[in-house]
């Protein structure tokens, strides 16, 4: 049986995707949850929101991801960071996937990634669980009801986590697969409840198309100044190092908290929601985003709960560190209606620096930002991918390896000609640790970034005095008003100097140990950058 709303010339069936139970196509948030509940997916909370947990996997699972090597991405794909199967490896793993699927009920939801309709891309996704409908249909963006009617996907997803994959017969990594077929425009996800896999299978796939439409697609968090769009900043960072809390600037318009594209148009959001991390989420700190916590329909993902009252615990991490909510970018008060933006005026680098070396924010040059850009530098936190218990130092590169199909100058040299051509400040911000590496000094104080960035962010940071960084050679300012002057000079924050200085020679070495694999791509003034 069928129901919902959709194209009559573009079911499953004229996919080639039959035998199944019933397939609700389009619901909306209200029936989603209610079948959601029927199905005993999960809970419903206070003030209506949907409370999941997700199993073993509560992270995504990179090592598990794959790009089916076939000729038309065979000289395109970034190979050794992007795991190949085989064409033949792929088909067994469709076959056996659709006749698993055979007999139970699918929800399928038409959407669209990309807020700039000359960019856009109809994506068709299509969930064993209803919740991961619920969670997409937040996060991508929403046609019109009305366009269903002719709405026609370019890309399927299928996400099936009661499937497992047969490494040998699939050729694939474990029982867990999400794999990319460019060729035949097929994503298939089994075996890990993790919603984020829906949402960057999507992303992957942008990184992949726009660079050949000349657009960047970034990993960053996006605002503007209120009611002026060319005033744009963008906010580069890996889970964890703040990029929704720090969009998330009341004074400022939400443009969106993830992924975005920068075009000749300018900048665009890829999704319609926000999934932010909620560990130690509160209604002083970040009151907007602590509130959609209890509103209708917001997926809260492996949240502890009081099983009497629903209330949320925020600092119980026992199920994970990455603890999240999933919400329509709407709940935001201060969110774009449109979700487009002008050429970033500001470049904000953020990194999580678990060594305690790098200053609170430094201001780079366009060569030093293509350096930092290409590196990647910040701490892995618990919970954001499999195996991770504790802040451990990595090197990402464009602030998202795991989302990068193409080699990483295919990126750092879009980003590099469009700051070229239309100006940004570029900065880099350390929100990690102060006064000593993890476990011996203390995170960045919010507040204090908040006020690094306002300045940045308004302009008149430019006019500090600023010195030259021992260690890299970028610009650290002297003083900012509101801001311990101390906390401005990592090594003054350390109470053993020599071992600060140990510390940044570590660090420094780390830097030109990784950078050595860019160095036959780029020219001289990057390289130049490397070391102050």
């Amino acid at each position: 049986m069928t129901f919902g709303r959709v194209n009559p010339q573009f079911r499953l069936e004229d996919q080639g995707i039959e035998g199944l139970g019933n397939v609700y196509y389009n619901l909306t948030e209200p029936a989603l949850i209610q079948t959601a509940l029927r199905n005993g997916e999960g809970q419903l909370g206070q003030g209506g929101a949907f409370l999941v947990t997700t199993g073993k996997f509560t992270g995504r699972s990179p090592k598990d991801k794959h790009v089916v090597r076939t000729a038309d991405v065979a000289d395109t794909i970034w190979w050794e960071n992007n795991k190949e199967m085989s064409p033949e490896g792929f088909d067994n793993l469709y076959a056996d996937m659709l006749e698993h699927m055979k007999g139970k009920d699918y929800y399928v939801q038409d959407l669209v990634g990309g807020a700039d309709p000359a960019y856009s891309i109809n994506v068709r996704m299509v969930t064993e669980l209803a919740w991961h409908n619920l969670f997409i249909r937040h996060m991508l963006r929403r046609p019109d009801r009305s366009a269903l009617d002719g709405f026609l996907a370019e890309f399927t997803v299928i996400n099936c986590p009661s499937f497992q994959a047969n490494p040998e017969r699939h050729n694939c990594r474990t029982e867990t697969v999400i794999a990319m077929n460019f060729e035949k425009k097929l994503i298939l996800i089994g075996g890990t409840e993790y919603a984020g896999e829906n949402k960057k299978s999507v992303f992957t796939l942008l990184n992949y198309l726009l660079p050949d439409k000349g657009v960047m697609p970034m990993h960053c968090s996006a605002n503007h100044a209120k009611d002026n769009p060319v005033d744009t900043a963008i906010f580069f960072g890996l889970s964890g190092t703040g990029k929704t809390t720090l969009s998330a600037d009341p004074n400022r318009t939400l443009i969106g908290d993830d992924e975005h594209g920068w075009s000749d148009r300018g900048t665009f959001n890829f999704e319609g929601g926000c999934y932010a991390k909620t560990i130690n989420l509160s209604a002083e700190a970040e009151p907007e985003i602590y509130a959609t916590c209890s509103m209708s329909g917001t997926v809260i993902e492996n949240m502890v709960y009081d099983e009497e009252t629903f209330e949320l615990d925020f600092e119980d991490s026992s199920l994970t560190e990455n603890m999240r909510c999933a919400y329509p970018l709407e709940y935001i008060s201060n969110a774009s209606e449109t979700a487009l933006g002008g050429h970033p005026k500001n470049i904000i680098l953020l990194t999580c620096d678990a060594y305690g070396v790098l200053p609170p924010i430094s201001r780079l040059t366009p060569a030093q930002a293509m350096y930092h850009f290409l590196s990647g530098f910040t701490s892995k936190t618990p919970g954001t991918e499999r195996g991770v218990v504790e802040p451990e130092p990595t090197f990402s590169t464009c602030f998202g390896a795991p989302f990068m199909p193409r080699r990483p100058e295919a990126y750092g040299n879009l980003l590099r000609e469009k700051i070229a051509k239309h100006g940004a400040t570029c900065w880099l911000v350390n929100t990690g640790w102060t006064g000593g590496a993890f476990g011996q000094g203390s995170r960045m104080p919010i507040k204090a970034t908040r006020a690094l960035l306002t300045a940045a962010l308004d302009g008149s940071l430019n006019d500090a005095t600023f010195r030259k960084d021992p260690n890299f050679g970028f610009e650290v300012p002297v003083t900012v008003p509101g801001v311990d002057a101390t906390l401005l000079d990592p090594r003054a924050t350390w109470n053993d100097k020599a071992a600060y200085d140990a510390q940044a020679a570590k660090l420094v070495n780390m830097f030109s140990e990784n950078f050595a694999q860019y160095l036959p791509y780029i020219d001289e003034d990057v390289k130049a950058a490397a070391i102050g």
